[in-house]
């Protein structure tokens, strides 16, 4: 059977950086006055220093531009409609800018053949998958998948059919874009535990090349793993006001205590001291800090996860891309590898990998 590979991997994010406005935005939006410090203290202790979107907190509004304050004006924030005309605006500038850096050769680009696109935070249509063709000036007859609504773990879910795609048609080249504008999506809310969770989210794309070309990691096996009676911990609805995130503060104990059940069926044949690359999804300090305890890992196993969190917070389907392609920049040939990524279900989507 022929064996997928991931060929490399290109990340980028939008120039703003947004996190430190955030904060301040959000502390002023909390009108409690016991609230307020203990938000304070979360974002603190968050692991986030910084995170990108595609609004700006300072620029006047142009046609590259929206100002963040502006966007969201306290009693006013914009309805879905407005939310979906920014996605559709500034969503293919992100893309190109991440394609131009993943550098395909002439013949690579002549190679493709499959594009796989990944997204929960935005659509419309002909969408991005054309913006993708345009840009590259690819065939029309090349196959293109959207992969839409599943959240975090979508990117693995790409990397899934992607490695069908591979080991079906051995000269197949698959093209992968991972683009959210989770930014777009505030709620206005005095609830702490949903601003809470608005303090992780920022913007990304990852670009991928996948084929049967044996150069930088081999995709072994892919498994799900759902845990029990966890549905209502994470829900992700299209609302009048952008789409609505409801992200349960049980969720880290629930991904502890699933993975502490269950890490045996997650890695199949290996144990967790045996795998040397460890790409998990950073959906958050505390989801990280309950994948090591659940685990047993030691205490720099997700160091990457950790830089990605620290640097780009929590890009929904992005994110995992922008871990895989650190731990791609110092693998060693053989080293064993683990991606995991959780979303709505609970699911802890894994894929289990080695350096080639």
């Amino acid at each position: 059977m022929t064996q997928a590979y991931i060929n490399r991997i290109a990340t980028t994010v939008p120039d703003d950086d947004v996190h430190n406005a955030f904060v301040a935005f959000a502390d002023q939006m909390l009108e409690d006055p016991r609230v307020q410090p203990v938000f304070r203290r979360m974002a603190q202790r968050s692991g986030i220093r910084r995170r990108f979107s595609v609004l700006s907190p300072n620029a006047a509004n142009t046609e590259f531009t929206v100002n963040a304050n502006e966007f969201y004006t306290r009693g006013s924030f914009p309805d879905t409609a407005r939310r979906m005309e920014i996605f559709e605006r500034f969503a293919p500038r992100l893309a190109r800018r991440t394609l131009d850096k993943l550098s395909l050769t002439n013949t690579e680009r002549r190679g493709i053949t499959h594009v796989l696109v990944t997204s929960c935070t935005g659509l419309y249509a002909p969408g991005l998958d054309f913006d993708i063709l345009d840009h590259l000036n690819l065939d029309t007859t090349v196959e293109r998948t959207m992969i839409g609504f599943m959240g975090c773990y979508a990117a693995i879910n790409g990397l899934k059919q992607a490695r069908h795609i591979v080991r079906s048609e051995p000269d197949a080249k698959v093209l992968m874009v991972n683009l959210e504008l989770c930014t777009l999506h505030l709620q206005e809310t005095q609830e702490l535990e949903q601003v809470l969770s608005f303090l992780v989210f920022g913007d990304g794309c990852a670009a991928t090349l996948i084929s049967a070309d044996p150069t930088g990691f081999a995709m072994d096996s892919f498994r799900a793993v759902l845990l029990p009676e966890t549905r209502s911990l994470i829900t992700w609805r299209i609302g009048d006001a952008g789409f609505d995130m409801f992200l349960s503060g049980k969720v880290p104990g629930a991904i502890g205590g699933g993975l502490a059940a269950a890490g045996g069926e997650a890695l199949g044949p290996h144990q967790p001291g045996n795998i040397a690359l460890w790409g998990v999804h950073p959906g958050g300090k505390s989801v990280l800090d309950a994948v090591e305890r659940g685990l047993g890992l030691a205490s720099d196993a997700l160091a990457a996860s950790r830089q990605t969190l620290e640097c780009f917070g929590n890009m929904s389907s992005a994110t995992v891309m922008f871990v895989l392609e650190r731990l791609m920049q110092t693998a060693k040939p053989g080293d064993l590898g683990c991606a995991m990524s959780f979303g709505p279900g609970l699911t802890a989507e894994t894929m289990l990998f080695h350096a080639a």
